[in-house]
């Protein structure tokens, strides 16, 4: 793995708010922003595992890391960490909602309490996140979302990520246009394949799986945490200050669709 090469002092003083942030890919997120300065806010529902995970990226680099709990589908319980982060942290000025639930399983085994949560953890965590952030964030200030290759690229077993992950771009290219004005920009970041999260080894338990799944990408590899900190640090970046309402995917080709039969295409 390689670390960011963004200059190591590009968040100081800044705050950089993670639901879902606890764990996987927020997680290595959040590591990045912590090696180039910013003060972290850690959120999650489990507090043991929070503060483990505030631990962990403390040592990281020199800014304040922070743990808080809550289900980001309780808005007055998000509404609450916000506040306390910009308390104690002194601003708060990148809201990255990651917060996101999936299981594998046929839509017609899925009954409609599972759907739901999977679409109110996914979708409505992130408008609650981004809406009460509204009048708290800095201006300018960034909102990222974290949408997935299933918000554009249909999946069997995967119907109500789907479904919630659409609503997760719609909704960012819709706050985008209504909070241009405002001075706050709203962007998503679409993974793909990462190696070594949950849902990874979820979709791909067997080396077999991996294999295969590896022959539709047109990179032909999974990415890794790095890869997805960086691409966040830039939408939040001054780099990316006229960007607003894009999703961008750090997918390895993955959303451009199947790319298992490239061996027509000439090498070199």
């Amino acid at each position: 793995m390689t670390h960011s090469t963004f200059k190591d002092d590009l968040y100081v003083g800044k705050t950089v708010y993670v639901s879902g942030g606890t764990s996987g890919i927020n997680l290595g997120i959040a590591s990045g922003f912590a090696r180039l300065g910013a003060n972290l806010a850690l959120i999650g529902r489990n507090e043991e595992k929070a503060q483990k995970a505030a631990a962990e990226v403390d040592q990281l680099g020199p800014g304040k890391v922070i743990a808080l709990t809550t289900d980001v589908r309780d808005y007055d319980g998000v509404e609450e960490t916000l506040k306390q982060t910009k308390e104690q942290l002194g601003s708060l000025d990148v809201v990255i909602a990651g917060a996101a639930g999936n299981f594998p399983a046929p839509a017609i085994s899925i009954n409609n309490k599972g759907f739901q949560a999977v679409v109110d953890i996914d979708l409505m965590g992130t408008y609650n996140t981004f809406h009460a952030s509204f009048g708290i964030i800095e201006r300018p200030g960034s909102m990222i979302a974290i949408t997935a290759p299933q918000a554009v690229l249909p999946m069997t077993w995967q119907a109500h990520v789907c479904a919630a992950k659409a609503g997760v771009n719609k909704l960012v290219e819709t706050l985008a246009m209504e909070w241009g004005a405002a001075k706050i920009r709203v962007n998503g970041l679409c993974p793909g394949p990462i190696d070594g999260t949950e849902g990874m080894d979820r979709l791909a338990p067997t080396e077999e799986i991996r294999n295969m799944f590896k022959k539709t990408v047109a990179m032909k590899d999974f990415g890794d945490m790095d890869e997805c900190a960086d691409a966040a640090i830039y939408l939040a970046s001054p780099a990316a200050k006229y960007v607003t309402g894009t999703i961008l995917e750090a997918d390895g080709g993955m959303t451009l669709g199947d790319a298992s039969r490239d061996s027509l295409t000439p090498t070199r």
